[in-house]
């Protein structure tokens, strides 16, 4: 708990005291802005010296002049709007890594999510075992729990959890984004999904029958063999969260296109699909080929976002614009993102972006305001219509409106 704090606390500050892409571009402009009104200065003081003022009356002009035009607005529109933004946020379990990040998310265009862990509770069961035509239903399930018996993915707890304390398998290696193997009772096993299968050889068409109507239930199918010998199947089941469909819904109304990239197999993730309403689906993909897909939706030019969870999710994670990591998946997950979500609620997504897009909104109303004040202000000080007690009440109000407009961000609420 200690640590989740502490990271949490760093990420705040972080984020606050990072320079966001318009903040340089304000940096820029504020090295020009200041020689320009210093230049404007020695001209009224020239000015005014050569229309015959005295010299009292020049001095004066030239120093409400540089007194209007001192940039603390300008300096403040960015940096207060970011901590407040990023303040909100975190208290809605919202935690912004920086600055880039919280701006670039306003832009977000399209939405990746993985779906286990993600848009399901990551909590499989195991709803079937199906061994081949006079196979043994025990056996099949007895060695896939000697496979799965070191593993930490959620599949393998919902093996061991149907058959557990079973002694683990000898030279058990995980195969990313397939699956596993090793050797248990004298046989060279594999188990994982139809893509496995297909890359070893093994004929799986025996479990076609059972294959169609478990796909057709969106269940999530992990194929067992045995010295290239198929033995069955396990069939899992996950339930989706509660307000997966209404933050694919809030991300649609907000004109975001939302598409699953999952390495389940296409029947289940079609059907878990349909149940949520997601535009596109991706599916029995390696976590190199996530990377590839959000590369080929970044080329179209639109901002792409990913969310996930899990350790395979990470490279996806770091390959897009804004990577969104759920806080109750790995660190590794966290570590890629821009953007963690401490509750592990789809609907923070649409939240992330809402925040952003007022965030930036403000940063926008701040410097508005700012060279509003200048383009109003240096003018009337160039003329002699404002005097240095007038000019300085001016520059002050003119931060105080900065500082105020920052923080009725505070008054932004999830959902809206």
């Amino acid at each position: 708990m200690a640590d989740t704090l502490s990271r949490i606390i760093r990420m705040v500050e972080e984020a606050g005291a990072a320079k966001a892409p318009v903040q340089r571009l304000v940096d820029r402009v504020s090295a020009i802005f200041v020689p320009v009104i210093l230049v404007l200065a020695l001209l009224t003081l020239a000015g005014w010296l050569l229309a015959g003022a005295g010299v009292e009356v020049a001095l004066i002009n030239a120093v409400s002049v540089l007194v209007i035009a001192c940039p603390c607005a300008l300096g403040l529109a960015t940096p207060t709007a970011l901590m407040v933004g990023t303040g909100v946020a975190a208290r809605a379990g919202i935690l912004i890594r920086d600055a880039e990040a919280l701006e670039r998310a306003r832009e977000i265009g399209v939405v990746a999510f993985d779906k286990t862990g993600t848009l399901t509770e990551g909590k499989p069961a195991v709803v079937t075992v199906q061994p081949v035509p006079g196979g043994d239903r025990d056996h099949v399930l007895r060695l896939a729990a000697a496979l799965q018996a070191g593993s930490q993915h959620p599949l393998a707890a919902a093996v061991r959890d149907a058959m557990p304390d079973i002694a683990a398998a000898d030279a058990m290696r995980a195969l990313p984004g397939l699956g596993v193997e090793g050797r248990a009772e004298g046989a060279a096993l594999l188990l994982g999904n139809a893509r496995l299968m297909a890359d070893r050889g093994i004929d799986i068409s025996a479990l076609d029958t059972v294959v169609r109507g478990l796909t057709a239930q969106g269940r999530t199918l992990s194929y067992l063999a045995a010295d290239g010998v198929a033995l069955g199947l396990i069939a899992f089941g996950d339930r989706v969260k509660d307000t997966a469909p209404a933050a694919i819904a809030r991300l649609k109304a907000l004109g975001i296109r939302t598409i699953m990239l999952t390495g389940d197999n296409a029947g289940a993730a079609a059907a878990t699909a349909a149940t949520l309403g997601v535009d596109e689906v991706l599916a029995e993909l390696l976590p190199q080929d996530k990377g590839e897909a959000l590369a080929k939706l970044r080329s179209g030019g639109r901002v792409v976002a990913m969310v996930g969870d899990g350790i395979n999710d990470a490279p996806a994670l770091a390959a897009a614009d804004i990577g969104i990591a759920m806080g109750t998946g790995t660190d590794i997950a966290m570590r890629a993102a821009g953007v963690t979500l401490m509750r592990g609620d789809p609907l923070l997504v649409a939240d992330a972006i809402s925040v952003s897009r007022r965030t930036v909104a403000k940063i926008r109303q701040n410097l508005f305001w700012a060279f509003i004040y200048n383009i109003v202000g240096v003018p009337l000080a160039m003329a002699g219509l404002l005097n240095p007690m007038l000019a300085g009440a001016a520059m002050a109000a003119s931060s105080v409106c900065v500082v105020t407009n920052a923080l009725l961000l505070r008054r932004w609420r999830p959902g809206v």
